[in-house]
C-alpha cells in the first residue's frame, strides 16, 4: 500500500466521530452543515489563526460523489450558528446524502491538514494530497438494502478535494482525498465486536462471544437491533427502523420556543440541556434559570415507549435471546426510561453503557478494529506473497544456472 492513513469515521446523525492513523488523532464534530459564501464576515480577520479549526470550518467541496458539487458551507460548530443549518432528516438515506459526504470530506481534510502529517503526505505549493484507508458504516436498513455497495464505490476511483476557505490556520489550503480502499460495514455488527474484540481483535468479553445477544443502536434518525448467534449477525433476522430520536429533539426544541420563546440553534443544543451533568433540564429565559423538565420528560417517554415496543417484538421474534445491549448517543438519552419502563413492564435483561463516552464512540472505535485488522491481514498477505516471488526467482535462477548434463 502507499503512504496510507487509516481513518475510521462514522457519520453520526448527530456528530461525526473520527480515528485516525495509529490511534493519534480523534475528531468529533457536530453533525450540521450550512451554504455559505467566500468570503464570510468575520471578526478579528487578523487574529483568525490564533483560534481552533474546529471552530471556524469553512470550506469548498469538489466531488463527483456528490450530487451538488463545488458548494461552499460551514461545517459544525460554525453552522450551527447560521439560520440555514441543516441537519440528517428523519426517512433519509445515510448513503445517498451529500452532508454524509461533505462531513467526511471535511473530517479527513482537517487531519491531512494538521503541520504533524506534514511527513506523511506530499505538499506542493499549498495543495496536499492524501490517501486514506477508510473504515465506516451505514445502517442495517441500508447495508441490506444494497446501498454500502453504492456508497463504496463513490468514493474509490475518484479524487475529492476539499479547499479551506477562511477557516482558522489552514486557510487557502486545499487537500486532494483519494482512498486506497474504503470498508463499509453494518453498524450492528461494528457494535458486536466492539463489544467483545480489543483494538487486535482479541477476544476481551468471553461471556458473550457464544451468548444470542439484540443490540439496539438507537440513533438519530434510525434504530437498529442486531440479532447476534454464533458470533455472527443474523442477516436475515435483523432490522432497521426509521425511528430515532431526532424527531423527538426537534420537538422540545420547537416547544421551547414557543412556549418560553427561546431560539436554540441545532439539536445539539437540546442534547446538552438534557444530558448535562448540572442543571439538567433547565434553561435561561431572560436571565432566569428555568425548568424544561416537563417537556422532555413528557415528549423522551413518549419514544422511550415506541424503543420499547420494537425491543419487545424483537424479543418475542428470538425468543432465546439472553441479554440485549443498547447502545449509540440516543441510548444515552432514552436510558433512564427505557429501565424505568422494563422494570414497570416485562423485566428483559437489557444492559447500557455507564461510561457514555464508550456509547457515543463505539462506532468509530468498532470501525478503526476493523479497518486496522484489514490492513494488518492486507500487509502480511503482501509481504508473504514477496517473500514467495523472491523464492521462486532464485530457484529459477538456481536451475538456469545448473550445468547441462552431457
Amino acid at each position: 500500500m502507499r503512504n496510507s492513513r487509516i481513518a475510521a469515521v462514522d457519520v453520526g446523525n448527530d456528530s461525526l466521530k473520527a480515528i485516525f492513523g495509529k490511534f493519534d488523532y480523534e475528531l468529533n464534530i457536530p453533525n450540521v452543515i450550512a451554504r455559505d459564501i467566500e468570503d464570510r464576515p468575520v471578526i478579528g480577520i487578523d487574529e483568525l489563526d490564533s483560534k481552533d479549526p474546529l471552530e471556524g470550518i469553512h470550506i469548498k467541496v469538489h466531488s463527483p460523489a456528490l450530487n451538488e458539487n463545488n458548494v461552499i458551507y460551514r461545517v459544525g460548530h460554525l453552522a450551527t450558528k447560521s439560520d440555514n443549518a441543516t441537519e440528517l432528516d428523519p426517512g433519509s438515506s445515510k448513503s445517498l446524502e451529500d452532508q454524509t459526504l461533505v462531513m467526511l470530506f471535511a473530517s479527513l481534510a482537517l487531519d491531512a491538514a494538521r503541520p504533524e502529517n506534514s511527513n506523511v503526505f506530499p505538499k506542493s505549493k499549498n495543495v496536499i494530497d492524501a490517501n486514506y484507508i477508510l473504515g465506516t458504516g451505514l445502517p442495517l436498513r441500508e447495508v441490506k438494502e444494497g446501498k454500502d455497495t453504492g456508497y463504496r464505490s463513490k468514493l474509490l476511483g475518484s479524487v475529492h478535494q476539499v479547499e479551506f476557505l477562511i477557516t482558522p490556520r489552514y486557510q487557502g489550503l486545499k487537500v486532494n482525498i483519494r482512498f486506497d480502499e474504503v470498508k463499509v460495514y453494518p453498524e450492528g455488527f461494528a457494535a458486536f465486536i466492539n463489544l467483545v474484540m480489543d483494538n487486535d481483535l482479541n477476544i476481551i468479553n468471553k461471556d458473550l462471544i457464544n451468548k444470542r445477544i439484540l443490540i439496539q443502536d438507537i440513533g438519530g434518525l434510525s434504530t437498529d437491533i442486531a440479532v447476534i448467534k454464533d458470533r455472527k449477525v443474523d442477516d436475515d433476522k435483523a432490522q432497521g427502523f426509521n425511528l430515532g430520536v431526532s424527531e423527538a429533539l426537534e420537538a422540545i426544541r420547537e416547544e421551547i420556543r414557543s412556549r418560553h420563546g427561546v431560539e436554540l440553534d441545532s439539536r445539539r443544543d437540546v442534547v446538552e440541556i438534557i444530558t448535562k451533568k448540572n442543571d439538567r433540564n433547565h434553561i435561561m429565559v431572560r436571565g432566569s434559570r428555568t425548568s424544561v423538565h416537563d417537556i422532555v420528560d413528557r415528549i423522551l417517554l413518549d419514544l422511550a415507549k415506541k424503543q420499547y415496543r420494537l425491543l419487545r417484538n424483537m424479543w418475542q421474534k428470538n425468543s432465546q435471546t439472553e441479554i440485549c445491549y443498547f447502545v449509540g448517543g440516543g441510548s444515552i438519552i432514552l436510558k433512564d426510561y427505557i429501565k424505568t419502563l422494563n422494570n414497570n413492564l416485562d423485566g428483559y435483561n437489557i444492559d447500557f453503557f455507564e461510561d457514555e463516552k464508550e456509547s457515543i464512540w463505539m462506532m468509530a472505535n468498532a470501525y478503526y478494529k476493523l479497518i486496522s485488522d484489514y490492513v494488518r491481514r492486507t500487509t502480511a498477505a503482501n509481504e508473504k506473497k514477496g517473500e514467495e516471488q523472491k523464492a521462486t526467482a532464485k530457484e529459477k535462477k538456481g536451475e538456469e544456472q545448473k550445468p547441462v548434463e552431457a
